[in-house]
Order: structure tokens, then sequence, then C-alpha cells
């Protein structure tokens, strides 16, 4: 994790440890672990929110071209996977 061994872990849990105490400890641990999941959940959103948004500029842009006698934008996902002939 962040590049660092379980030595490196260990030590920095010692040192927690001592300078915060017993009873501070899990508290801190606790809020971190809150924090940590709130920026998960909030991540996840955003990127939901992203790909709702794709969804629904991609037909706007393809009216836009269609009156505009242009050609359609190419989509913006990635184009599929060729499949292997002899795979099957």
């Amino acid at each position: 994790m962040f590049g660092m061994g379980m030595g490196e872990l260990l030590v920095i849990l010692g040192i927690a440890l001592l300078v915060l105490g017993p009873k501070r400890l899990p508290e801190l641990a606790s809020g971190l672990g809150k924090a940590i999941r709130e920026f998960r959940k909030a991540s996840r959103d955003l990127s939901d929110q992203i790909e709702v948004d794709e969804s629904v500029r991609q037909p706007i842009m393809e009216l836009k071209a269609a009156l505009r006698d242009e050609p359609p934008p190419a989509p913006s996902a990635a184009p599929p996977k060729a499949v292997d002939p002899a795979k099957g």
C-alpha cells in the first residue's frame, strides 16, 4: 500500500499510538474510514454523472451535425475489440 512494506506501516502505527494514545487512535481511525467512504461515494456519484452526461451529449452532437449537413461525430467510447477468428 502506497509503496510501503509491512515494517514501515507497523512503525508508523506504533508512532501514532505513542503520539495519540490508545483512546484517540480508534476515534481517528473511525473518522478516517468515514472520510474515505464518503470520498469513494462522491467519486462514484461523479463518474455516474459523467457517464449520464456523455449518453445525453452524444445524441445532441449527432443532431447538431445533421442540422449542419456534416458527418456525424465519432462516438467517444472506445472502439470494440476485434474478435480473433482462431479463438472462436
